[in-house]
């Protein structure tokens, strides 16, 4: 997978896009209320996180909607906590957000990160620096992450 530059929040000389928040927070009051469910934590981010997230029961099952602070880059997750996200698949139907955002699949932000991928992607030399640092071991701990 291809990792644009700033994806992990951090940049040299000029800073990343950034995702409209507000959209976000939408779509998952609209994706709860579709699916018969609701939104238990409303979308926020954690200090020093690149991302958003907003915490959903349907049917009795929680679950997280995580939406990267600067790419189109949206994941779902079982827990979310400092250093630890499990990713898991949609837990239901996604449509909402596959307009708007590229739905990760678990199989894709599982994939074991290799520092040398570094060549191929787009990651600037403060990323870099900070990969080296906090040795992410999955490619989507390099997505979303807690890094400061």
């Amino acid at each position: 997978m291809l990792l644009p530059n700033g994806i992990t929040g951090f940049y040299d000389i000029q800073m990343p896009p950034e995702v409209d928040r507000k959209q976000f927070k939408q779509l998952c009051f609209d994706f709860a209320s579709w699916n018969r469910g609701k939104v238990i934590d409303d979308v926020t981010s954690i200090d020093q996180s690149n991302f958003y997230y907003a915490q959903i029961e349907i049917e009795g099952r929680l679950f997280y909607i995580l939406l990267n602070k600067h790419y189109p880059y949206l994941a779902f997750a079982s827990e979310i906590e400092f250093g630890n996200i499990k990713f898991t698949n949609n837990p239901v139907h996604d449509k909402p957000f596959s307009f708007f955002y590229q739905v990760l699949a678990m199989d894709e932000l599982n994939v074991p990160f290799n520092q040398n991928q570094t060549r191929i992607m787009e990651l600037n030399r403060t990323e870099l620096q900070q990969i080296a640092y906090w040795k992410p071991k999955k490619v989507g701990e390099i997505i979303f992450n807690y890094w400061d």
